[in-house]
C-alpha cells in the first residue's frame, strides 16, 4: 500500500496519445480508470501489465462516453476520408510524419534536393553563418560549396586556396585532424594594413612622428609567427623571463628594434634588459610596481648601464568588456597618478630623470566601443603631455593593445565585437595625442601599440571533423515508433484513429498548449517509470511521442522556441579537446565563428551542439554566431553522410588558444601547418609542426615511455611464464602499445592508415602530378 500511495500521488492524467486536445473530462475519466487498475493490480501483488496499463491507451468506453453524440454526417465524412488517407500512408511512423510536417515529409538531403539545384546556393550559407561580417576579407566560399582562404584580402581572389584541397592534400601525406592551419600572408596582411591605417591618421592629422607596432609574445609564442613578425619591421613585448630570452635572441641582429618590457621583474631580468641595450635593442624596462625602481636602479648601477624606463599608469577610463577589470583603481598593474610622481621625483633626486621615456597604459584587450578608446586616449595623451612637462625627455607613448576584432560579425558594442574599424582607431589615437600635444605644447611622441588579438587572430583556422552523432532528425522521431517491441507499441497505438487525430489537431493557434503538455506528460512519465509504473519500451514512447510535438512546434512557432532548440539539438562529436585548442570557449564563454567547410551550397537541416573527446561535462562548444549575430545556443549543420567525412572550422582563434591550452584528459598540441598561397588555386604547404605524440604527453607527466614499456614488458613475460599469455599475444600486445605511445593523441579518421609525420611539400598541383 505504501507504493500504492506513492503512486496516487501523481498527476493521473498521464494520457500518452492525447496530450493536445483533451478536455478535463476525459483526463478525470481516466484518472477513475486509473485508480481501479491500480486497486486491481495491487491485490496482485502490484503486478503491472504492459498491455492493459490504463496510462498508455485511451479507454475504449471512456472514449465512447467523451465522443458528441450529436456529430452531424459532415463530420462523420470527413473523419472518414481522413482515416482512408492515413491506411494509404501505411505504418504508424509515417502516420506520425503526416500529421507533423505534411504530406510527403522528408529529411536532409532529400529535402535539399527536392527544392532543385540553385535553391541553397553559397550566398545563402555566407549569410547564415555571417561569414561577410567576421571573414571578410580573407574568406570566401566557391561555386563548389567549400570555404576558401585569400590570404592578401583581394577581392580578386588570384590568391584563393580551397580549405579542403589542403586538407585532402595533408591527409595523402598522413597528416590528419585536428590540425591548425596557418597563414601567414593574412598575418603580414594585417601587420602592413595597421601601419598604413597609422601612416594615413598621421598624414590627415599632420602628425609628425612615426607609427612603431610591437607584437605581445604572450599571444602566441610559435617560433615561425615570431620570425615572421620581427622580419616585417615589427618590435617585441615580453613579460616574463622565458619571453625575454626569445625576444632577445630574435631582436638581437636588428639594432634599435623595440623591445618593451612589461611584467614582474626580478634582478636576473633587469640584468638581461639592461645588458640587451648592448646588443643594441631599443629594450624598455616599463615600471608597474614601485618596489621595480629600487631594482633598477640598483642593477644600472652594479652594470654601469644607464636603463631605458617606462612607466606604467593605471587609467581611470573602464569598459564593459571581459577585461574591463584591467582598468581602474583595481587594476593588477599599473602605477597611481601618486606613485607616477613619486617616480619622477625619485629619478630627479638619483639624477636619472633622463631615463625615462616611454608612458604606457592598457585598459583591457577587446575593447568593443569606439568612444572608450577616445575617453581614454585623451587620459593618456594629457597624462604623457604633463610628464614631458615635468622634465622627462619622454619621446614615447605606448597605447597597449584593445583593438577589438568581430567576432560575431554585427560592428556592435558587444563583447564579441567592435563598432569601429582600424582607420577609425588610429584615427582617434592620433587625432586625441595631437590635440593634447598642442595644447600643452608638447612634442609629438612616437606611438607603440600592442595589438596582438587585431593582427594574429585571424591567421589560424582550426580545423577538425565529426566522429559521429547522437540526435533525432525529423524523419529519425518518427521512424522510432516503429523500432520499439510490437508490445509497447501496441499498447500506445491501440486506437489509431485517436492518436492521428490528436496529431491532426495541433496547429499554430494551439501549439504552445500542445507543447506544454506533452513537456508535463514526458516529466510524469519519468515518475512514474522510477516507481515501476511503465516498462522501458513504454517510456521510450513517450519520449517519441514528445520528440514529435516537440519538432512540429519548431515548425509552427520558432521565435517562441529557445528552450526548445536547445532541447532538441544534435550532439555531433568532434575530433578535438575544447581544453587543449579552443580554452577561451569553456573559460570565458568566448565566442568562435564556426562553421562547416564544405557542403555549403546545400542547406543545413540539423541544429547541433559540439561534444569534444574528453570526459568532462565542460567540454562542449553550445555558443555560436547566430544568424542575426546574436548568440545561439545551436549551430546548423548538415546530417552526416555515411563513410563521409564532415569538416569543421573554428576561426578567429590565432591568439592565445595554443598558448593557453591544457592537456586535460593527456591530449596534446596539434598539428601546426603553415600554407602560403602561390596563385590560381595553387598553395605550398611550407611547414608541418607535428602536434603530440602520446609518448610526449606521458612523458611531460613524467611518465617515461621507455620506463611504461619495461613495465608492461615484465608482466607480460610473467604471464607467458605462467601459461596464461602466448608468446604470439605478448608480441601484439607489445607491438599495439609501442604503435599507442608513437601516434596522435587523436582519434583517426583514415583507420586503414598507419600515422606517419612529414612535411608535405610543393603545390595541390604538383601533388595530384606526382600521385
Amino acid at each position: 500500500m505504501e507504493l500504492l500511495s506513492k503512486v496516487l500521488l501523481q498527476p493521473p492524467h498521464l494520457i500518452l496519445c492525447s496530450h493536445v486536445s483533451w478536455r478535463p473530462s476525459q483526463r478525470t475519466t481516466t484518472a477513475f480508470t486509473f485508480l481501479r487498475h491500480v486497486q486491481q493490480q495491487c491485490s496482485e501483488k502490484l503486478a503491472f501489465s504492459k498491455s492493459s496499463h490504463p496510462l498508455l491507451y485511451a479507454h475504449e468506453s471512456s472514449k465512447n462516453r467523451e465522443r458528441k453524440e450529436d456529430e452531424d454526417e459532415e463530420q462523420k465524412k470527413k473523419k472518414k476520408k481522413k482515416r482512408k488517407k492515413w491506411r494509404r500512408i501505411g505504418s504508424a511512423s509515417q502516420v506520425v510524419a503526416e500529421s507533423l510536417f505534411g504530406h510527403g515529409s522528408i529529411s536532409g538531403q532529400e529535402e535539399v534536393e527536392s527544392r532543385g539545384e540553385g535553391t541553397w546556393t553559397e550566398h545563402d550559407s555566407s549569410e547564415l553563418y555571417r561569414l561577410q561580417g567576421w571573414g571578410a576579407p580573407y574568406f570566401v566560399i566557391n561555386s563548389q560549396g567549400h570555404l576558401c582562404v585569400r590570404p592578401s584580402g583581394s577581392a580578386e581572389g588570384t590568391d584563393e586556396v580551397d580549405l579542403v584541397a589542403v586538407i585532402e592534400t595533408l591527409a595523402a601525406n598522413h597528416i590528419h585532424l585536428p590540425l591548425v592551419l596557418r597563414f601567414p600572408d593574412i598575418l603580414h596582411h594585417r601587420m602592413l594594413e595597421l601601419q598604413t591605417c597609422f601612416s594615413l591618421a598621421a598624414s590627415k592629422f599632420n602628425y609628425k612622428q612615426q607609427f612603431q607596432g610591437v607584437f605581445p609574445i604572450k599571444c602566441n609564442h610559435e617560433r615561425h609567427m615570431v620570425e615572421q613578425i620581427v622580419e616585417c619591421g615589427f618590435g617585441l613585448e615580453v613579460g616574463s623571463k622565458p619571453e625575454l630570452l626569445i625576444a632577445m635572441a630574435k631582436l638581437g641582429s636588428r639594432a634599435g628594434r623595440l623591445l618593451i618590457c612589461n611584467g614582474y621583474k626580478d634582478s636576473a631580468y633587469v640584468n638581461n634588459v639592461l645588458l640587451a641595450q648592448r646588443l643594441g635593442i631599443h629594450a624598455v624596462l616599463v615600471l608597474e610596481q614601485m618596489e621595480e625602481l629600487e631594482e633598477v636602479i640598483s642593477c644600472s648601477n652594479r652594470l654601469g648601464v644607464r636603463p631605458i624606463l617606462g612607466l606604467r599608469a593605471k587609467m581611470s577610463t573602464k569598459h564593459n568588456g571581459h577585461w574591463g577589470n584591467t582598468s581602474g583603481d583595481n587594476s593588477k598593474f599599473g602605477l597611481t597618478v601618486n606613485e607616477i610622481v613619486a617616480v619622477v621625483h625619485q629619478l630627479r633626486q638619483e639624477g636619472m630623470l633622463d631615463c625615462l621615456q616611454l608612458l604606457h597604459f592598457h585598459i583591457g584587450s577587446q575593447i568593443s566601443s569606439i568612444l572608450t578608446i577616445k575617453e581614454v586616449m585623451r587620459e593618456g595623451s594629457h597624462t604623457y603631455c604633463e610628464l614631458a612637462r615635468m622634465g622627462a625627455p619622454m619621446g614615447f607613448i605606448d597605447v597597449g593593445g584593445g583593438l577589438g576584432i568581430d567576432y560575431d560579425g554585427t560592428k556592435s558594442q558587444s563583447s564579441a565585437s567592435a563598432n569601429y574599424s582600424m582607420q577609425n582607431y588610429a584615427n582617434d589615437v592620433v587625432a586625441a595625442l595631437m590635440d593634447a600635444c598642442l595644447l600643452k605644447g608638447v612634442a609629438e611622441p612616437v606611438i607603440i601599440s600592442e595589438s596582438g588579438r587585431a593582427l594574429a587572430s585571424h591567421s589560424s583556422v582550426l580545423v577538425f571533423d565529426v566522429l559521429s552523432a547522437s540526435h533525432y532528425p525529423y524523419h529519425s522521431v518518427t521512424l522510432n515508433i516503429d523500432n520499439l517491441a510490437k508490445d509497447a507499441a501496441a499498447c500506445l497505438m491501440i486506437d489509431e484513429e485517436c492518436l492521428v487525430q490528436v496529431y491532426s489537431s495541433m496547429e499554430v493557434g494551439n501549439a504552445q498548449e500542445a507543447y506544454n503538455d506533452a513537456k508535463q506528460l514526458r516529466e510524469e512519465a519519468g515518475s512514474l517509470f522510477k516507481l515501476g509504473c511503465l516498462s522501458l519500451e513504454q517510456r521510450a514512447q513517450a519520449e517519441a511521442l514528445y520528440d514529435c510535438v516537440s519538432q512540429q512546434m519548431l515548425t509552427f512557432a520558432p521565435q517562441l522556441s529557445d528552450e526548445l532548440r536547445l532541447s532538441l539539438a544534435a550532439t555531433y562529436h568532434v575530433n578535438l579537446s575544447v581544453f587543449r585548442s579552443a580554452p577561451d570557449s569553456w573559460a570565458i564563454d568566448q565566442i568562435f565563428p564556426i562553421m562547416p567547410l564544405h557542403r555549403l551550397t546545400e542547406k543545413p537541416t540539423t541544429l547541433a551542439t559540439l561534444a569534444d573527446l574528453t570526459c568532462d561535462s565542460d567540454g562542449k562548444i553550445d555558443r555560436f554566431v547566430g544568424a542575426s549575430g546574436d548568440i545561439s545556443s545551436v549551430l546548423p549543420v548538415h546530417d552526416l553522410h555515411e563513410g563521409e567525412p564532415y569538416y569543421l572550422g573554428l576561426f578567429l582563434g590565432g591568439v592565445y588558444q595554443e598558448v593557453l591550452g591544457s592537456a586535460h584528459n593527456l591530449f596534446g598540441s596539434t598539428h601546426v601547418v603553415h600554407v602560403r598561397a602561390t596563385g590560381d588555386g595553387r598553395f605550398l604547404i611550407e611547414h608541418v609542426l607535428p602536434g603530440q605524440s602520446v609518448g610526449q604527453v606521458l612523458c611531460s607527466t613524467h611518465h617515461a615511455d621507455l620506463g611504461l614499456l619495461h613495465q608492461l614488458r615484465a608482466q607480460t613475460d610473467a604471464y607467458v611464464m605462467s601459461g596464461d599469455l602466448s608468446q604470439e599475444e605478448a608480441h601484439m600486445l607489445m607491438a599495439n602499445y609501442q604503435h599507442c605511445l608513437d601516434s596522435y593523441t587523436y582519434l583517426s579518421s583514415w583507420p586503414n592508415l598507419d600515422r606517419k609525420e612529414g612535411v608535405c611539400c610543393g603545390s595541390r598541383k604538383e601533388e595530384e602530378e606526382e600521385d
